[in-house]
């Protein structure tokens, strides 16, 4: 298992690396194909390709184990910093988010190959752009999805070992005002100063946030202006929402719709376009039994583990939103992601990838 972690370790995957998306790809699909496993490749023309693996079982709704390929680092960062093992962590971008959870998936699929025992056709999804709100993966990780028995998503695994049993949706907007220029002390007041319209904006999208219902409002990056002496012809801010129930999804973004549209400084004015998002994974009992079902096998292993809310995203809100009983987060546990400390704890890749094996084969069919 830590052979094929550091061989897709030591291949930069970030999100617009189209040709290393898809060499991580190649080398997973090569995994399977030894192991008798059928591969079908989705061409994307933007992210890297689509990768589906096929493990035949009784009946026709599936068991889907899922996972992203892409990593935010960008190229040359596998070469700055290569797959290393210290002190019982393993080391290297994307090392736990998510290269670890693709190569347990991996061998979960090649035992059941083996040895036989899946209670259901099982499907391992190999998506690449998570990390950019999967533009170009949504449909088929809904389609996916559609009719599954259930969605195992093998992020990382808690620092504290625990699984995801519920994460916050998320849209992520920009917002474009345009004013007008004037020299700032020849002619000023012929000026519309679009800054200042964004700066009002900001302040009454932060006003939204509501921390009692897990709503929060982040204007995370702003630009604007053409120079110190010119009134601002131009500016723009991104937009962060996080949500945790679909309800507020509509009712926040009918708020925001309305800030953007107020003409705060008169002459100028605004629009709002979305840039991507994610769908909250929202618990249903269907859910609580999957954890359930999740749990008993953990212990089965030798280890025991809680369901954790988050307000992080991820492709198991997708899957959540079809209707498919979805637990996140059962792949080896691990922590920081995103930076250059990120790791995953060696010692957690085969328990986990047992307790996964366990709980496929107890998968029963659930009701949404």
């Amino acid at each position: 298992m830590l052979a094929l972690l550091e061989t897709v370790v030591n291949i930069d995957s970030g999100s617009y690396d189209k040709a290393g998306v898809d060499a991580v790809g190649e080398v997973f699909q090569a995994f399977y194909e030894s192991h008798g496993i059928e591969v079908e490749r989705l061409p994307r023309d933007v992210s890297g390709d689509i990768f589906r693996a096929r493990l035949a079982g009784p009946g026709n709704a599936p068991v889907v184990l899922m996972g992203h390929r892409d990593t935010v680092f960008p190229k040359g960062e596998a070469a700055r910093r290569p797959f290393t093992v210290r002190d019982g962590r393993a080391y290297g971008p994307g090392v736990m988010d998510m290269k670890g959870g693709l190569v347990l998936n991996a061998f979960v699929l090649a035992a059941f190959k083996k040895f036989g025992g899946n209670p259901a056709p099982l499907v391992a999804l190999l998506t690449s752009d998570e990390e950019i709100g999967s533009p170009q993966s949504r449909a088929v990780i809904e389609e996916t999805a559609r009719g599954a028995r259930a969605v195992y998503n093998s992020e990382p695994g808690r620092p504290s070992g625990n699984v995801v049993s519920g994460r916050k949706g998320g849209v992520f907007m920009v917002m474009d005002v345009v004013g007008k220029a004037a020299h700032s002390g020849g002619n000023f007041e012929a000026g519309r100063s679009a800054v200042n319209a964004l700066a009002h904006k900001i302040v009454a999208l932060s006003a939204l946030t509501d921390l009692g219902s897990g709503v929060t409002l982040n204007v995370g990056l702003i630009s604007g202006g053409q120079s110190v002496n010119t009134v601002a012809p131009a500016a723009s801010g991104e937009i962060d929402l996080r949500y945790v129930k679909a309800a507020d999804r509509v009712r926040m973004l009918s708020a925001i719709e309305a800030i953007v549209a107020t003409e705060h400084v008169p002459g100028t004015s605004a629009t709002l376009r979305i840039k991507g998002e994610f769908l909250p994974l929202e618990q249903t009992p269907a859910h609580a039994d999957l954890f359930a079902i999740y749990r008993q096998a953990a212990l089965g292993t030798g280890f025991d583990v809680a369901g954790e809310f988050t307000g992080g995203c991820a492709d198991s809100g997708f899957t959540s939103a079809v209707g498919t009983p979805t637990l996140c987060a059962t792949g080896p546990v691990g922590g920081f992601a995103h930076t250059p400390e990120e790791y995953m704890e060696v010692e957690s890749l085969v328990p986990r990838a047992q307790a996964l094996a366990r709980a496929v084969a107890a998968t029963h069919p659930l009701k949404a």
